[in-house]
């Protein structure tokens, strides 16, 4: 082997932001540009006016509970179903410095939320199912009144309060929790390798606890009346599986060999040895493969 062969320092196994991560988001520019595509629509749906399915007065019966407040508010539910496991895909950035892996897991999980976002303010709007507290947007003073042919209701309360009473199915809440924070025990079942066929039963401890908090919020939704069961049932289902497809488009199943880095690093791995076959070695190479490396 020549001397300045010998001599030569090893690259760096992992990209990093530095390094790679200008041209790793350029490379995704066209999906960038589909997630503020995705905010536009889903901005234009919450801003159009949901059909107003028809209630009678002998409907009043599951509609009539109490206005309460949201236990869990509205802004907080990006921030423990986006933020949170943000912060979560940082710190493995830190430790691990692989810029594929926060770029696709950040990109991943924006897709989640927002096509989650998107499919359920769309459905919200066409079937315009009411909510369990109808009846006090529709009458705030508590005196109802309905037409006298149909018997459907003739409110009188505020029109935003009742527009958003019709906003019942399926729970956005449950579904952008779930969608975020399912993306996340997916991520979490890759990176500690839960699939490892060892038995580690508290592995599933850390999987199973990003559903835990989701299936929290679903059921303050039901205890704060502002949803049905069936709403948040049908969320928490469009948002897991949305998660799960997301999940998968940029990464291997937890349960692959190669499960702990996303497909990209594969592909980086792939072209860099072509490119350099003489100073990739058998150990690094397979470190880097299995996440053992750039500690």
């Amino acid at each position: 082997m020549p001397a300045d062969a010998r001599a030569a320092p090893p690259s760096c196994p992992f990209p990093t932001i530095r390094s790679h991560g200008a041209a790793v988001a350029r490379s995704h520019a066209y999906d960038w540009l589909a997630l503020l595509l995705l905010v536009a629509v889903d901005g234009l749906l919450n801003a159009i006016e949901p059909f107003h399915r028809f209630v009678g007065a002998g409907m009043m019966t599951d509609l009539i509970y109490p206005m309460k407040r949201n236990t869990v508010p509205i802004w907080a539910v990006p921030i423990v179903a986006v933020i949170g496991p943000m912060i979560v895909f940082t710190v493995v950035y830190f430790r691990r410095r692989n810029v594929y892996d926060l770029h696709h897991a950040v990109l991943g999980i924006l897709f989640s939320v927002l096509i989650t976002g998107v499919l359920t303010d769309a459905i919200k709007d066409a079937v315009g199912r009411p909510r369990p507290n109808f009846f006090w947007r529709c009458f705030p003073d508590g005196i109802a009144v309905f037409d006298n042919v149909t018997t459907g209701v003739i409110c009188h309360g505020d029109a935003s309060v009742i527009k958003e009473g019709h906003k019942s199915f399926p729970s956005g809440h449950t579904s952008w929790s779930f969608a975020g924070l399912g993306f996340l025990s997916w991520y979490l079942a890759g990176k500690i390798t839960v699939f490892d066929r060892r038995g580690h039963v508290a592995k599933l401890c850390f999987v199973l606890a990003p559903l835990l908090v989701a299936a929290m919020v679903a059921i303050s939704r039901v205890d704060d009346y502002w949803h049905h069961w069936q709403d948040v049932c049908t969320g928490g289902v469009l948002g897991l599986v949305v998660a799960s497809v997301c999940y998968l488009q940029f990464f291997p199943a937890p349960s692959d060999e190669k499960g702990f880095w996303p497909h990209a690093h594969f592909r980086y791995i792939t072209e860099r040895g072509s490119e350099n076959p003489t100073q990739q070695a058998t150990e690094p190479l397979d470190a880097m493969e299995t996440g053992r490396g750039g500690q």
